[in-house]
């Protein structure tokens, strides 16, 4: 996937974690707004996170990878060096998945549909195989966002199963749609 000239994928540096967390708030404030998909269990409006969240998403960067409860996480910034977009791994929760991974991304607004989303895939993928040994990444997408899933789908990810009315948004009830992609399918 060839990225616009001008933007490029760099891992999070904890010095930017506050820009970062501005940026996450940014892009949240979307979920579910002007015709826009929900990605996120939660109601429009509250988009920031905790500070107790935000506390465990920085402290897991810290983490080895050879302990359960890491997370990696990079961010694309353009030309200016403001942050367009995100995406990490972390560590399943339960503790016998060592080889598996979970998956979050976002692209901010203006940088949709570009190649973003599928550029920060592939550099997580490549990463992924060059630093750790895991050999499947997993994803939770909210059904209704069909964006995600086309570019999931696109990306070589596979629908595993469905949780049907998983969350209770907004008067609205949102199904999960779970996937996986195994890296190393296509090697002998």
């Amino acid at each position: 996937m060839t990225l616009p000239v001008s933007i490029q994928i760099v891992p999070l540096h904890p010095l930017d974690f506050a820009e970062f967390m501005d940026y996450l708030d940014d892009h949240l404030s979307d979920n579910g707004k002007d015709g826009t998909a929900y990605f996120q269990p939660s109601p429009q409006g509250q988009h920031a996170f905790s500070p107790q969240r935000a506390a465990a998403f920085r402290g897991a960067l810290e983490v080895p990878l050879s302990q359960h409860g890491w997370r990696r996480a990079w961010v694309a910034r353009n030309e200016t060096g403001q942050i367009v977009g995100h995406v990490d791994l972390r560590s399943h929760t339960e503790r016998w998945s060592a080889e598996r991974c979970l998956l979050g991304m976002g692209v901010d607004r203006a940088h949709r549909k570009i190649g973003l989303g599928a550029a920060l895939i592939e550099y997580v993928e490549h990463w992924a195989k060059q630093e750790t040994a895991v050999g499947w990444i997993d994803l939770q997408v909210l059904s209704n966002n069909t964006p995600a899933i086309r570019l999931y789908l696109r990306s070589g990810f596979k629908i595993t199963g469905e949780v049907r009315d998983m969350f209770k948004v907004d008067n609205q009830y949102f199904s999960y749609t779970d996937m996986t992609k195994y890296l190393y399918a296509n090697q002998h």
